[in-house]
């Protein structure tokens, strides 16, 4: 499964269809490669490289000023130093992007009937699309920047809106995380509507003879905090319980979490309680475009995350209307049974993103240390992979020497089996290492890898600080305080310990990794360029 020889090292480089990465040995390119690559992809590839290639004929004037702004006009960005550089997208972003452009524009594809022309695979059927209205996946690699495609497709979708008179894009935006720590990631971007202005998002007045800047007119309204929504221009930035129906989605035993079906709705937590019904508000206005980040959570019709999205559409419906498009974003948009999601129209894969040094690179220890690697016989955990954790231990160190020198920090991420054994290793960690001593963050989750959010009193605050952790542990400099806070019936929050200058951040997830090989001591790092 080696990368094409011709694969270039350069995220910026444009990416010829023939090269792409695909699960198998080179040998079997011409003859496997379409069939092992999510349906839609291998051909919609060719199609775009033709669209590219040939200046973007097909698009509306304000796609072809966007695409032509993004991603040909240099950009020129200032350093903290004051000396300046030039701000280039990656090209799996700009693909990404084109590709939405040439869907909408070039092929008109509303539906799954229109996606299903690009079917490689021969396999895909009308069946496998549980949706009615416009939806398009973009699967892309953990880190390589799916919150600028969020940004670039949200400004597409409101200028061509604004200056197409036959639109049917939107003005209004409901952008859905799956909880909140995901959310707090999002909004440092939104903030002040920032990621627009501070990237080259938004053309210069008077480019291709349009007032870009004075026309982007946006307000941003964060969960509960809803100020006064004007018709169009909101963005509603929220977690995806703020969404639900305001009548209540039963649930069912195929949902993430089933408690509530087998016994029971619990009363909802302070953090979980909406003063605003964004869910209502969301569901009166006119037009709207939703963007689902961390999108491998909507992999079932059944879950409330689909019915709510599938409840706002059917609103607009009733108002003559449609929901515009729905854009989900992720790094693995599969369902539980491991079939990926037909509707992946672009695919930036990890292996390629690793290559182009876009994201972390896995290191393993040499050969001599893990072949002194034991497997202990013992019913306790840190005994029987003691081994183990002190090898990590040693590559930890060496790799946040090395990060030290460069400003910047290295974590050490240990996964167990269950929150029994999390805090075990914790507890082992924090006593065979003096200077790791109150500097272990554990977070224990459900089983469906989501930390709890339903919280109140005291749990409130702890919930709070775990936020604030989490964004915070890959700062240098930033100190989190000390809480505990037992495990509920699904897992729930562990406690977050005190951090200190040499930091190791532990996140314990209740999944299942029966083999010692998922044990193997590694380093994550990214090699400067």
């Amino acid at each position: 499964m080696a990368l094409h020889p011709d694969f270039p090292n350069s995220p910026h480089a444009i990416l010829n269809p023939e090269v792409r990465w695909f699960p198998a040995d080179e040998a079997l390119r011409e003859t496997t490669m379409d069939k092992l690559m999510p349906p839609l992809v291998s051909q919609l590839r060719r199609k775009v490289k033709e669209f590219r290639d040939g200046g973007y004929v097909g698009a509306t004037e304000t796609s072809k000023s966007l695409l032509n702004w993004w991603f040909r006009e240099p950009h020129l960005q200032e350093r903290a130093d004051g000396t300046t550089e030039e701000f280039r997208y990656f090209f799996a972003q700009r693909e990404t992007l084109e590709t939405i452009v040439y869907l909408y524009d070039v092929v008109g594809a509303k539906d799954k009937f229109d996606l299903m022309r690009f079917d490689g695979s021969g396999v895909v059927s009308a069946g496998m699309f549980d949706e009615s209205w416009r939806r398009y996946v973009v699967k892309m690699a953990t880190g390589s920047g799916k919150t600028k495609v969020l940004s670039l497709a949200l400004a597409w979708s409101f200028f061509h809106k604004l200056y197409e008179s036959d639109s049917t894009l939107s003005r209004n935006f409901l952008v859905i995380a799956p909880n909140i720590i995901v959310l707090d990631r999002i909004y440092k971007d939104f903030q002040g509507l920032r990621i627009f202005f501070d990237d080259p998002v938004i053309p210069d007045n008077g480019f291709d003879g349009r007032n870009w800047r004075d026309d982007f007119q946006l307000t941003l309204h964060v969960q509960d905090e809803v100020r006064v929504t004007r018709p169009v221009g909101n963005i509603f930035l929220t977690n995806i319980h703020r969404v639900y129906c305001g009548e209540e989605i039963p649930p069912t035993p195929d949902d993430d979490n089933s408690m509530d079906y087998f016994l029971g709705k619990r009363p909802s937590g302070a953090t979980t309680d909406s003063k605003v019904d964004l869910g209502m508000i969301v569901r009166d206005i006119d037009e709207l475009m939703v963007l689902n980040d961390e999108a491998h959570h909507i992999h079932d019709a059944k879950l409330a995350w689909f019915q709510s999205i599938q409840d706002i559409h059917n609103r607009l419906l009733q108002k003559g209307d449609a929901l515009s498009l729905q854009l989900d974003v992720t790094a693995t948009p599969k369902h539980n049974n491991g079939a990926i999601f037909v509707q992946t129209v672009s695919d930036y894969p990890l292996v390629e993103a690793i290559w182009q040094n876009v994201v972390k690179h896995p290191v393993l220890p040499d050969a001599p240390s893990r072949a002194k690697l034991t497997e202990r016989q013992s019913a306790k955990y840190t005994e029987k992979y003691a081994d183990y954790l002190d090898l990590g231990v040693i590559e930890w160190r060496k790799a946040y020497d090395e990060h030290q020198k460069m400003g910047k920090k290295a974590i050490l991420f240990v996964m167990t089996d269950d929150t029994r054994n999390c805090d075990d290793v914790a507890e082992y960690l924090e006593g065979h290492y003096p200077d790791l001593k109150g500097a272990v963050l554990v977070i224990h989750t459900k089983s469906n890898g989501e930390i709890s959010e339903a919280a109140s009193g005291k749990a409130k605050e702890v919930l709070e600080a775990l936020r604030k952790q989490a964004n915070d542990i890959d700062s240098m400099g930033k100190s989190v305080q000390g809480h505990r806070l037992g495990a509920d019936a699904q897992g729930g929050l562990g406690r977050a310990q005190r951090d200190n200058h040499r930091r190791l951040a532990r996140l314990c997830r209740q999944q299942q990794y029966p083999s010692r090989a998922d044990l193997r001591p590694w380093t994550a790092q990214n090699v400067p360029r």
